[in-house]
């Protein structure tokens, strides 16, 4: 179901005009946050997929959307009431949800999350707006567990932003293991997730092998010559879609059981078999693609992204293996 959005006498002035400036800044924030109301999890508008009818379906997927606004100065965070940006908010969820589709009932909220432009800001000031995001991520999970969940195993699933929310809620929700013997996998792609994060919160564990259960599966996929990225500034966690080994033995092509690319309404325009091997990168983590894949025909430039950082790509150059692996550890879940 679609449900499917900153000489003495000049220096008063400057102080007064300044003045001025900020109240005009926080009023025009108080108009754009009173507009953007928080959202309410009772109300079919507030979910972009609410699906409650099992239909042979054994597992529940809430999926949690990657960003889907550019923004600028004075957006910083999704309108989740504007029909446009409704829009492009499932159009960025149906990339991804075929991978889940087939094993999972789904749920899948609207949230205030962050645009792009937020990621220019100061750490301080990115990590204040996302909270707020996280915010209606978890009273959205929590209104799935009360009222829908009855028990059932859950698949955590995102991409970028949405990664990062997921493994929020694996923070937060499931603190101290609880939920835990309810969790099939965590599928946040895109994001990183770091030593001291698995350290700090002991019941994070990332993922060793292609069917253990429990755990998070990340990934995030660059060209050789890539240093550094906003997802992966220094180093990551990692798990090879390929060969699902976590050292950096590499996969060759015939083991990608198919790269899709797909069209907005989460139709397949195109299928690749064998588009591409990968390795894991020693030093940084992340999931190398060798040079055959071309930053011509896959460009970063038009997300904003450095050349040979296939971000957006993460799902699409992997899709098969993903959907192949969602079912085998639900089957290995339920084993």
């Amino acid at each position: 179901m679609n449900r499917g959005k900153f000489m003495f006498r000049n220096m008063t002035t400057i102080a007064g005009a300044f003045v001025l400036s900020l109240s005009m800044c926080f009023a025009a924030m108080a108009e754009e946050n009173e507009a953007n109301a928080a959202p309410d999890y009772g109300s079919e508008e507030c979910w972009a997929y609410f699906e409650t009818d099992v239909d042979g379906k054994t597992a529940d997927c809430f999926l949690i959307n990657p960003t889907a606004g550019i923004g600028d100065s004075e957006h910083l965070t999704l309108d989740i009431y504007d029909e446009d940006s409704r829009g492009g908010f499932v159009r960025a969820l149906n990339m991804e949800r075929g991978i889940y589709d087939d094993d999972c009932r789904m749920f899948a909220p609207y949230y205030r999350q962050v645009t792009l432009e937020t990621y220019s800001l100061p750490e301080a000031e990115q990590e204040e707006l996302l909270e707020a995001a996280y915010e209606d991520v978890r009273e959205a999970f929590d209104y799935y567990m009360t009222h829908e969940n009855n028990g059932r195993p859950i698949v955590l699933a995102g991409f970028s932003q949405g990664a990062d929310m997921c493994l929020r809620l694996m923070k937060d929700y499931f603190k101290d293991g609880e939920h835990m013997d309810q969790l099939v996998a965590c599928y946040a792609i895109g994001w990183r997730l770091t030593e001291s994060e698995v350290e700090e919160f002991p019941w994070m564990k990332a993922a060793q092998g292609e069917t253990d259960t429990g755990v998070i599966i990340t990934f995030n996929t660059e060209g050789n010559e890539v240093k550094s990225s906003l997802m992966v500034p220094e180093k990551t966690l990692a798990i090879n879609p390929l060969n699902w080994r976590t050292d950096s033995q590499y996969a060759y092509a015939d083991a990608n059981d198919g790269a899709c690319f797909m069209s907005g309404s989460g139709r397949i325009k195109s299928e690749i078999s064998s588009f591409t091997g990968a390795w894991l990168d020693p030093v940084r983590g992340t999931l190398k693609v060798p040079a055959n894949v071309s930053t011509a025909d896959y460009p970063a430039s038009l997300t904003g992204f450095a050349e040979g950082v296939y971000h957006v790509y993460d799902y699409q150059f992997f899709y098969r293996n993903l959907q192949e692996n969602v079912a085998k550890r639900i089957k290995a879940f339920g084993a």
